[in-house]
C-alpha cells in the first residue's frame, strides 16, 4: 500500500513543479546599470601634503578599466618619465600609479583622468576625476580659465592643449619649442572652455596648441598654435580667448633629385613662391637659359635648362627672404619630357572662369595669331592671355554668354617649349549654361571697417566664391552653381587681398574671421539677399 501511493505522490509533485516552472516566464535581467563606479578609498589620500609616495592606489566599488587613457590622462605639470598605470586592458578593483620621475618640491600636482575611468559591465565613466597632491606643505589653489576659438574654422579642434609656462629669468620666446609647460590642461572631446587648476601666483605665458604627437613642445610644421600676447598674471578673474592657427612653415629645401634630361626636382616646406635657384655660375655657358616650375599636387620645384650641360655635378644656391642654403646635385643621363599640352577645363565653362592650357614642359612662347577663339555662330571671339610661371599655364579671358558653345584651336606652332618642341594642332570645345541654372547671392554687411574679403566656402571651410570690398556697399556674388554655402567676412588689415595667419615669434595674431551664423541655401533661378551685421 505504502509503495503506490509513494509514486503517486511523487507524480503529483513534478506536475506541480513543472507547472509552476512554465509559468514563470523569461527574466528580464532588471534595469540597465547606468550608475558610475564610486571611490572607496585612495591611499595616499587625495589632495595630500607633503607628499613623498612613489605609489597611488585609487579603489572602486565594481571592478573598473582604463579606457583611451593615452588621450585622456593630463599630469600637470608634465613628467619627463611617465608614471605607469594599471589595469591596461584588464579589469580591476583599483588602479595603481607608480610614479617613475623626481618629483619637484614645493609643487602642487594634479592627475586629470577626464572620463577613462569607466565599469568593466556598462563602460559607464567616471567622470572628470583628478587626483591631486603637494610635495610641500599646502595645495596651490589658483587657476586659469578661458575658452578655444579657431581663427579659420567655425569649430575648434577637440583635445587642444592649454599651457601655462613661468616668466622667469630662464624663459625665452623659443622655450616653448624646446621645453615642457609648468601646468598644463586639455579640452579633451567636447569642450571649447579651458581652465588650469591648482597653480601658484606668479607671472606666465599662455600658450595653446593642437599637437600631432602629445610631446607638449611646439612643432611648427604639424602643430597649430594660440597665444595670448602678454603676461597671465596669476591670480587673475580674467577670461582669456585663445585663436587657433596654422603658421606658415619656414622655408626648407631638399636634396635634388634628376627626375628628367635637364630637368631637376627638388623638394621642400614653406612658401615657395619667394624663392630662387641658381646654378654654380662657371659652368653656365652664354646662351644658358633655366627656369622653375612647381608640382601641381607636391611640394616639389623643378628646375629646368637648356642647354645640357656636360659635366657630373654641381651645386644649387637656393634662396628665399633670409634662407639660404647650398645643395650638391650629381647629374644622371635621362631622356628629356615631351611636350604635351592639355586644357585645364572641359565640358561646362562659368562665367566668371578663364580657359586655361597647361604645358608638360615650360612654355618659351606664345603664337595667338595661331589660335582662335568661336561661338556656336562662328563668330571670332575676341580674348586676352596671361602666363603664370610657377604652374606653366596660359589663362585666355574673354566674354561668354548663356547657352552658348565656344571652340578654342590652337595651330601647329602656337606653343614652343623650352627645349624648342612645339604643339601639334589642338582643339577644345566649351559650353556655358543658362542663367537661370544659377543663383546669385546679394550680401549687405553692417559695421563693417574696410577693406574686407567676403567668401562664401562650402562644409569643410573651402572657398568657392570670394569678392575684395573695399568700400560700403552690396557684394554681389553673381552665377553661382546652386548649392549650401557658409558666408565668412575676412578683416583684411594689410589690404593684401588674403587671408594672412599669425606668427608666434613675431608677435601677429591671424587675421580676423566673422561667420554668418546660418548656412545660405543657394537654388537655380533664386537670387537671395544676405544681411550680415559685424561684432
Amino acid at each position: 500500500m505504502f509503495k503506490p501511493f509513494f509514486q503517486k505522490f511523487l507524480l503529483v509533485f513534478f506536475a506541480i513543479t513543472i507547472t509552476a516552472c512554465a509559468n514563470r516566464g523569461t527574466p528580464t535581467g532588471g534595469e540597465k546599470d547606468v550608475a558610475p563606479p564610486v571611490i572607496i578609498k585612495t591611499e595616499p589620500e587625495n589632495f595630500s601634503t607633503n607628499f613623498k609616495s612613489k605609489e597611488i592606489r585609487i579603489y572602486f566599488d565594481e571592478y573598473v578599466k582604463l579606457k583611451n587613457l593615452q588621450k585622456q590622462l593630463i599630469i600637470s605639470p608634465p613628467m619627463e618619465y611617465q608614471p605607469e598605470i594599471t589595469p591596461l586592458g584588464l579589469a580591476s578593483k583599483y588602479i595603481r600609479i607608480k610614479i617613475l620621475d623626481t618629483l619637484q618640491p614645493n609643487t602642487t600636482y594634479a592627475f586629470n583622468f577626464g572620463q577613462s575611468i569607466v565599469d568593466n559591465n556598462e563602460e559607464n565613466p567616471y567622470p572628470y576625476y583628478r587626483y591631486v597632491f603637494s610635495t610641500g606643505s599646502y595645495i596651490d589653489s589658483l587657476s586659469v580659465s578661458g575658452k578655444i576659438l579657431d581663427a579659420k574654422s567655425k569649430t575648434p579642434d577637440k583635445f587642444v592643449s592649454v599651457m601655462l609656462y613661468e616668466v622667469d629669468s630662464t624663459f625665452t620666446d623659443s622655450t616653448i619649442y624646446k621645453k615642457k609647460p609648468k601646468y598644463i590642461t586639455n579640452t579633451l572631446d567636447s569642450l571649447t572652455t579651458f581652465k588650469i587648476d591648482n597653480i601658484k601666483a606668479g607671472q606666465y605665458k599662455l600658450i595653446a596648441l593642437k599637437e600631432e604627437n602629445s610631446n607638449y613642445t611646439f612643432q611648427q610644421k604639424t602643430d597649430k598654435i594660440g597665444f595670448y600676447e602678454g603676461v597671465v598674471n596669476v591670480p587673475t578673474d580674467s577670461l582669456y580667448t585663445l585663436k587657433l592657427f596654422k603658421e606658415v612653415t619656414n622655408f626648407k629645401a631638399f636634396r635634388p633629385k634628376q627626375e628628367a634630361g635637364q630637368k631637376i626636382a627638388i623638394g621642400f616646406e614653406g612658401e615657395y613662391k619667394s624663392a630662387n635657384i641658381e646654378i654654380q655660375k662657371d659652368i653656365i655657358p652664354e646662351e644658358f637659359i633655366k627656369r622653375v616650375t612647381k608640382d601641381i599636387k607636391a611640394d616639389t620645384l623643378y628646375y629646368w635648362y637648356s642647354p645640357k650641360l656636360e659635366i657630373d655635378s654641381t651645386y644649387f644656391v637656393v634662396t628665399n627672404k633670409t634662407y639660404i642654403d647650398t645643395l650638391k646635385h650629381r647629374f644622371r643621363d635621362l631622356p628629356k619630357d615631351s611636350l604635351l599640352v592639355k586644357s585645364l577645363q572641359t565640358g561646362v565653362i562659368e562665367f566668371s572662369q578663364d580657359f586655361e592650357i597647361n604645358g608638360s614642359v615650360p612654355f618659351a612662347s606664345i603664337d595667338v595669331k595661331q589660335i582662335n577663339i568661336v561661338d556656336k555662330d562662328s563668330v571670332v571671339i575676341p580674348f586676352s592671355t596671361t602666363f603664370n610661371e610657377w604652374n606653366n599655364t596660359y589663362a585666355f579671358k574673354f566674354n561668354k554668354t548663356e547657352s552658348n558653345t565656344y571652340k578654342v584651336r590652337a595651330l601647329p606652332s602656337a606653343f614652343k617649349d623650352l627645349f624648342g618642341n612645339t604643339n601639334d594642332t589642338l582643339n577644345y570645345s566649351l559650353r556655358t549654361k543658362s542663367y537661370s541654372d544659377y543663383s546669385n547671392i546679394r550680401v549687405t554687411i553692417n559695421n563693417a571697417v574696410y577693406p574686407l574679403i567676403v567668401q562664401l566656402t562650402n562644409d569643410k571651410g573651402d572657398v568657392k566664391y570670394e569678392q575684395f570690398a573695399k568700400a560700403q556697399g552690396p557684394v554681389d556674388f553673381r552665377y553661382i552653381n546652386p548649392g549650401t554655402y557658409y558666408l565668412r567676412v575676412v578683416f583684411d588689415t594689410n589690404e593684401n587681398q588674403v587671408w594672412d595667419t599669425g606668427s608666434y615669434l613675431k608677435k601677429l595674431q591671424p587675421e580676423r574671421i566673422s561667420y554668418f551664423p546660418e548656412a545660405i541655401d543657394a537654388r537655380a533661378n533664386w537670387d537671395p539677399v544676405i544681411e550680415f551685421t559685424l561684432e
